[in-house]
């Protein structure tokens, strides 16, 4: 294992871990799911320079832009939620109340 799919791997781990254990407020799950997208973004844009094809040079770039529609979704939903209940911890969060 290189050093590269290593610390791809660890850095995908990591934000699987924290947005696992990590669940008190909303805009830490997001940057952990972002920690994920990012971490995709890096192994995709390795692996497509390794294998040397230019048929996967697309799939970062959408990767990329996936990732920038959830984070502007994600904090338009916490934007709302922190509007209507206060604050953005998750336990607040109850659909019966709403």
């Amino acid at each position: 294992m290189t050093l590269m799919h290593f610390s791809f791997y660890s850095a995908f781990t990591l934000a699987l871990t924290g947005l696992a254990f990590n669940r008190t407020h909303l805009l830490s799950a997001l940057l952990c799911l972002e920690g994920v997208m990012l971490s995709l973004f890096v192994g995709l844009s390795v692996w497509s320079i390794q294998m040397a094809s230019y048929t996967f040079t697309l799939a970062p770039m959408l990767v990329l832009t996936f990732s920038a529609c959830e984070a502007g979704t994600g904090l338009a939903l916490m934007v709302a939620t922190s509007r209507t209940h206060g604050s953005d911890n998750l336990h607040n969060l109850n659909l019966l109340q709403c």
